[in-house]
Order: structure tokens, then sequence, then C-alpha cells
């Protein structure tokens, strides 16, 4: 282990992080799961939800209840072939596959027989013992969920007609939420702290009896504390990635949904602030954009999503609003109109210095949109595993900013670890009803010898294109490379040494400027987890203080 790379890790740690990692790997030697798995649960208690509760799936259903009972799921655009009921302790797949199995996010499809089936073979066959995926806090959070809304808001009628199974329930969810009341994510905080807090809340809101009331006091407690801390004041969820930050709100719409009034008070200003957020870091296609660990199609879609916020907060989210957006506190500025020019800059941190797991290193980089279609892509997460891959996805190289002497701006390690980083400076954002100036530099490479600073002033305007203009300052002579990756659907062609055209759906070109060296590389995308496509990514050599670029449509 590196010692000054183990240092800048642990460095900006929490108490309470240091304590629950200590915790975390002392506690299994000292517990007994096999005892606590004998706890009798009480008699149940009730349900205290209405009759009325419309819960929203969570996520993209890509597990049909034909595929299902046929014995084959697919997760992270892997399909394995696991039985039915389903073979729970597949050691052999990544954590994430096993993880989602183990969600029941793909309950909501069967039907409520099948259902039954499946709860019943895994409460049998995937007892509490140590090294049980299953029972990590984190798919612990997200089943408990996922069994309550399921058996007692979709079928509810059946539960309760069924008193053996419900008892049998209820016996299963009591041990969860206890268990889970004990293994608190403090190790991590940020969203898995957050799915902790809500998955005891909802619960508790659930139940009757003095074990639930328990539960929500302790769910409530600490998304009193989460929500402010990680929900900024322009409603961006502080990990700074659209995907998470769609979790995070279907997550405050399903505790609003309980109708409990203490989860509908503390939900509802954060769900108002993040729903207008949402709406900020979607392209005209309606999905999100892939900054830090983003990818398509496993939270809800934006739209689904905002429909369903707009009718438990009585809003209308559908109208966009056209024109310069800022989320200052992530970070975020663009602009977006009616012709389908959407653009995204980010001059924000990584994102929280004490969990920056989901972060890369991308400070100003940026993506963008022409009239409807993308065109300069984040390269998206394809795995959350040790590998060059995940290397790759993290990287300064795989986004759409200034690499300097071919390192990433920040030191980014393992999967989800991040040593020295660098910060956002002296930013300054001039908006207008026809365009926008961003200026920002950062100080991710003064570590380096000659202290480089990079700055890049981004001027949109709809009528004319992006263009943008990187300026190193050091002391001494360096080497940088600017580069745009382009969506697999831009095909682009060299036309002379500083001009490329970009054959989509419209003629695009593109004009490089300061004396600078280019070519074409191939480099992967991945816009979903799994799934590897090639595209074309337009490399700059910037040997001069100033260079840059221009992007725009052919007039």
């Amino acid at each position: 282990m590196n010692i000054s790379r183990f240092y800048h890790t642990i460095r900006h740690l929490k108490p309470c992080q240091i304590h629950g990692q200590i915790d975390h790997r002392i506690r299994p030697f000292l517990e007994n799961p096999a005892r606590v798995s004998a706890r009798k649960a009480p008699d149940f208690p009730g349900c205290r939800w209405n009759q009325d509760r419309k819960f929203l799936p969570p996520g993209i259903q890509n597990n049909s209840s034909a595929g299902v009972l046929e014995g084959r799921m697919t997760f992270i655009n892997r399909t394995e072939e696991i039985g039915w009921p389903p073979g729970w302790n597949r050691t052999n797949l990544p954590k994430l596959w096993q993880y989602n199995l183990h969600y029941f996010e793909w309950l909501w499809s069967l039907d409520y027989q099948d259902a039954k089936t499946v709860a019943l073979d895994w409460i049998a066959k995937h007892r509490l013992a140590k090294d049980q995926a299953g029972w990590d806090s984190y798919p612990v959070s997200l089943r408990v969920m996922n069994w309550c809304s399921v058996f007692w808001g979709q079928y509810r009628t059946e539960v309760e007609k069924d008193q053996s199974f419900q008892c049998q329930l209820w016996q299963i969810i009591y041990l969860q939420c206890e268990w889970l009341s004990c293994h608190l994510e403090t190790r991590l905080l940020g969203n898995h702290y957050f799915e902790n807090g809500a998955a005891l809340a909802l619960a508790g809101s659930c139940f009757k009896g003095e074990n639930a009331e328990l539960w929500l006091e302790k769910g409530v407690s600490i998304l009193e504390k989460q929500i402010p801390e990680q929900i900024l004041p322009d409603g961006m969820h502080f990990e700074l990635s659209p995907m998470y930050h769609c979790r995070i709100l279907y997550l405050l719409a399903a505790l609003r949904a309980t109708g409990h009034p203490t989860l509908q008070k503390l939900t509802e200003d954060p769900m108002e602030r993040m729903a207008c957020a949402l709406k900020h870091i979607c392209h005209p296609d309606g999905r999100i954009a892939l900054l830090n660990d983003s990818a398509f199609g496993i939270y809800n879609e934006p739209v689904q999503l905002l429909e369903y916020c707009g009718k438990l907060l009585e809003r209308n989210y559908s109208r966009q609003d056209y024109g310069c957006f800022a989320l200052p506190d992530a970070g975020y500025y663009g602009w977006r109109d009616a012709s389908g020019n959407y653009l995204v800059c980010d001059a924000g941190k990584i994102g929280p210095d004490y969990i920056p797991g989901h972060a890369h290193a991308d400070m100003l980089s940026f993506e963008l949109s022409l009239a409807g279609h993308r065109v300069a892509v984040d390269s998206g997460v394809h795995d959350y595993e040790v590998s060059n891959t995940r290397r790759y996805c993290r990287s300064t190289s795989a986004h759409n900013t200034i690499e300097i002497e071919g390192q990433d701006q920040c030191d980014m390690w393992g999967a989800f670890r991040v040593g020295r980083r660098g910060y956002p400076i002296e930013v300054s954002w001039q908006p207008s009803a026809v365009g926008f100036r961003l200026e920002a530099a950062h100080n991710g490479y003064q570590h380096l010898p000659g202290a480089p600073i990079h700055r890049r002033i981004f001027e949109w305007n709809p009528e004319v294109g992006l263009k943008v203009v990187d300026r190193i300052e050091s002391t001494r002579k360096i080497s940088a490379n600017s580069r745009i990756h382009f969506h697999p659907s831009c095909r682009v062609e060299k036309v002379s040494g500083t001009e490329y055209v970009i054959k989509d759906e419209n003629k695009l070109v593109i004009h490089i400027f300061g004396d600078c060296r280019s070519c074409l590389e191939k480099t992967t995308y991945h816009p979903e987890f799994g799934l590897e496509m090639f595209r074309q990514s337009l490399v700059i050599e910037s040997p001069r203080a100033e260079s840059g670029f221009y992007i725009g449509i052919e007039q």
C-alpha cells in the first residue's frame, strides 16, 4: 500500500466511518447469527397502512414473470439460468449481480401465488449466516422495502386472507429489521446509509406495535440528519450522480406514499427540490446525463418518476423550462431549448470528500445534445469490480476534459477509492437570454512539476454552437490531451488538420484552434452496466498554453 495514497484516502473520513469500518471487521468474529435468527418475533401486530396505498415499482423491470418462472434472470446485462425457485447462493457471480437477486425488485412482476412461493423459499433456504450476500445491510434494506410494498401494498387483500403466510412474512421482516438496526452502514454513509434509514422508516410505518414504532423512530432519526446532508440546496444529491439522484428521489416518494404524516412532512420539500433538479440533468431524449457513476436501466426513468412525484405532491413536472439553468451547489451549469439542444457542464467537486466512491475524475467535462441527438457523451459505468474497465470509466481520459501528463485529475484506485484529489476554483457563471459563459479552473494537477492549473471557458450560443477554450497555467512545459467522446450514433470524419464533420441526423462541424495535432481513436462507451459499445473519440494534443474547439450545426 502506498502510504501517501492511503493517507489521502482516509484523511477525509468521518469518525463514525472509521468506527464503522473497525466494527464491520471485528463484529463477525463476535456475534452469532444463528442465535439472532432463533430470536422469536412477537405476534403479528397488524398493518397500519390504508388499503389504498399505491407504490411505484422500483427501477426498470427487465425480468418478466415468464422468464423468472423459467429460472432465467438478467441483471447488469448478464443473463443466468438459476432455476425456479432461484438458487440463492451464487458466489461465482459478481457481487452486484448477487445483490440484485436479493433485492427482490423482480418480485413486482409476479402474481400473488408465485410471489408467495419464492418468498417462502428464500425464507427457508437463505437463512441468516455469515457471508450470505442477501444478509448484507444494503440488500436487506431494499428487500424489506420491496416485500412490504408488494405484500402489504400490491397484494394486501390476498395476504390478509392468508394468515399463515402473513405470520411467516412478519417474522422474517421482524428479523431483517432487527438485524439492519444493528448493522447500519455507517462505515460508508451516503446513499447506503440513506437506504438503511428509508427501509426502517418504511417498515416502521407499515406495521403497528412497539417494534415497528422503534424502527420508524430510528429511520426518521437517520433521515432527519441525512436529508439536509445529502440533498443539496439546489436539489441535487450530493454524490453528484444522476442515477443515484433518481434512486434517492424514489425513496422519498415511496416514504411519502405510505401516508404516514411524519414521513409526508419530512419528504415534501426535498422531493420538490430533487424533482426540479432532475429535470435539468436529463437530455432531450428524456434520459439522464451519464455523469459520475450513472447508467441507464437501473432506476426508474425520469419521466415515470416525475409523473409519480407530481401525483404525490400535486404538482405538474411535465412542463419543460428552457434557457440557462444552474445547480451551483452541485456545480452543474447548462442550457436547454425547444430545438432539442442541451448542454451540461461540470464545474463542481467530484463528490463529497468522505464518500467519493461514485465519483469520476471528470472536472470541467461536459455532455452535449444537438437537435435532439446525443453528441458528446460521458463513458458511463460498466461494473463495480476492480477491473480495467472500471478503472477506465473513472479516469480523466474517459471524459470530455483535459488530461495532463497522462495522469488523472484525482487518484482513482480500487473500485471505489480516491486518494489525492483536486477541487474546482474560480467558478464564474454568466447566463443570458441567448446563451451563457462559464469559466472555471481546477487544481487537480498542481502536485505535478510546474504546478499546472487547467482553466476552461465554455461559451454557448444556440445559434452558433459551443466554443471551449482551454488554458494551461504552468511554470514548465507539459503535455496535455483534450478529448471529445462521441455518441456511437455519430460518424466522425476528418476534413483537414483542424476540421472534422459529424454525420448524424444533422451535419455537425468541429473546428480546432491553437495549432494542435489531433486524431480519432476508437474507445468504449458503457451506457448500461455490463454493456460495451464502441465509439469515436477525438484526441487533441495541446502543446500550447491556450487551445480549444468549436462544435456546432453546419448552417
